[in-house]
């Protein structure tokens, strides 16, 4: 029996080399993975002891060789091809061990050149793991250390069976599609249009609780990315307390993270279903809890609190009377980390800030997934600094509502549409979501601010088709409306904001969440 290996990983390496040359395989390597297994006192071969032809072009051609490809996919079923392989004197290869070059830690290093990038794109190593991967009823692949142990013990057993050759096949064709995938993704990174084929790579970060339902099963998996910038957000977040965490859990904390770091200022989110049911800014982060709690009470029981700024102990005792599912935040005062892991369901994430936070906001490839295939967009990622108010009414915002104005216009792009927002001294009041006509969000915002209405302001995520949400406005007490505006009936709404003295400001731009 033969072996090849060839890793760039040496995980185990030692001891899964000495179990198969216990078992009578004949070890053959190359370069760095020979001198390691010479170093050890470990019997191993060249390869260029097999092919009969040395390594050219600084290791760049070694095992591309017939002798090579010939022994790994002869099928040895034929008798035509096991002919061919006696009549070239080509021996069967059994076994091949080969992990990739670290293409993703190579680019995403600081000042790393594009020659070390290209000798970083491993082309011997892919073609070997896809010749016996196509072959794996008679070869072994191998592209997991965490497979050598369990691959030793079945062969000291008697054998591999053909599903778990099948299961190794899998991974090791899965290990160079997410290899391949790096490298595009590395070479279209200057590319602005969206490519005429994509692929996404994504390796397992944990298991979760359960799916949507307690009956789905579900886990996490982390997206590839050869980008430089720093991994943020809930998929780097550090878990420091609570229960281990479910699929919705995950949802519904990237959603309150993504509210909370859409805002400058300290501000905090209070998160159900993905959706805002409390949010506010301040200077003081307890006073900002305040707020953002009060806008809902009672939908706030078993949300997502998402802050952009220090968890205080002040803040984690306000907290206390309610439960919530997580909390999320970039720091913790030891006094308030200590205090909030008494709640024992309390999930507690740590999550740093996105890069550029509070200047630039950083967009991405948004993808969703629909029956059979992806749509995938550019992010809805608009700084502060870039939104155009246009006053269409009489009267001008007053600088306390514009503050308010722009708070809504952020708070309410968070919301699934059709969404409204009544928004009063940086604080939401009131929202609408999800509805399936805009009036009717409008009044589950009036019904959710009641008193609170009067006085505020009022955000809408898409243009008004009829002036029906200004004259709900007005009979509320809004005082400026904040709208994207390009309706062929925008004058009938302008007119109805001129008659109750209400300002209206249009953005140009809507924000449609599905």
């Amino acid at each position: 029996m033969r072996a090849i290996i060839s890793v760039f990983d040496k995980t185990g390496l030692g001891d899964f080399t000495k179990g198969l040359s216990q078992l009578g395989f004949e070890i053959f390597s190359t370069g760095g993975t020979q001198k390691v297994l010479e170093a050890a006192g470990l019997p191993v071969k060249r390869v260029s002891d097999l092919t009969g032809f040395p390594e050219i072009l600084d290791g760049r051609v070694k095992t591309l060789h017939p002798v090579i490809y010939g022994g790994i996919l002869a099928r040895r079923d034929l008798s035509e091809h096991m002919l061919q392989l006696t009549k070239n004197k080509i021996n069967t290869i059994d076994l091949v061990a080969v992990n990739l070059y670290p293409f993703v830690q190579t680019v995403t290093k600081p000042g790393v050149t594009m020659e070390e990038i290209l000798e970083n794109i491993d082309i011997g190593g892919p073609s070997m793991l896809r010749a016996s991967a196509k072959n794996f009823p008679s070869v072994i692949v191998v592209a997991d250390p965490n497979d050598y142990q369990l691959i030793l013990e079945k062969l000291c057993a008697g054998g591999i069976d053909l599903a778990e050759r099948k299961r190794l096949a899998q991974k090791a064709f899965q290990h160079v599609a997410t290899y391949d995938t790096a490298i595009s993704q590395y070479l279209r990174q200057d590319m602005l249009d969206l490519p005429e084929e994509v692929t996404v790579a994504m390796k397992k970060r944990y298991g979760l609780r359960y799916g949507e339902n307690p009956h789905q099963a579900a886990a996490f998996y982390t997206e590839q990315s050869v980008s430089e910038k720093k991994a943020t957000g809930i998929t780097w977040a550090k878990q420091l307390g609570g229960k281990e965490l479910s699929f919705n859990n995950i949802l519904d904390a990237d959603a309150a993270w993504g509210v909370a770091t859409d805002f400058a200022a300290p501000t905090v989110a209070i998160i159900k279903h993905t959706n805002s049911c409390g949010l506010a800014s301040h200077p003081d982060i307890v006073e900002a809890y305040r707020r953002a709690y009060s806008g809902d009470t009672i939908a706030a029981f078993g949300g997502i609190v998402a802050l952009n700024h220090t968890v205080t102990l002040a803040m984690a005792q306000e907290m206390k009377p309610v439960f919530y599912e997580i909390v999320i935040a970039p720091e913790y005062e030891a006094e308030a980390l200590t205090f909030l892991k008494r709640k024992g369901d309390l999930r507690i994430l740590l999550a740093e800030l996105p890069p550029g936070y509070g200047k630039v906001e950083p967009g991405y490839l948004d993808v969703r997934r629909v029956k059979g295939g992806f749509l995938v967009q550019t992010s809805d990622s608009v700084p502060e600094s870039k939104v155009n108010l246009k006053t269409v009414t009489k009267r001008q915002p007053t600088k306390a509502e514009i503050d308010d104005l722009l708070f809504a216009w952020r708070a309410v792009k968070h919301i699934k549409s059709n969404a409204i927002v009544l928004a009063k001294d940086k604080t939401l009041v009131g929202m609408g979501a999800g509805q399936p006509s805009r009036i009717i969000s409008a009044q589950i915002a009036k019904g959710k601010a009641g008193d609170k209405a009067e006085g505020s302001v009022l955000a809408s995520d898409a243009m008004f088709p009829f002036p029906d949400v200004v004259e709900l406005a007005a009979s509320v007490g809004v005082t400026a409306i904040i709208e994207p505006g390009g309706s062929i009936r925008d004058a009938g709404s302008v007119e109805v904001a001129d008659k109750h003295n209400i300002a209206m400001v249009f953005t140009g731009e809507r924000h449609f969440r599905h």
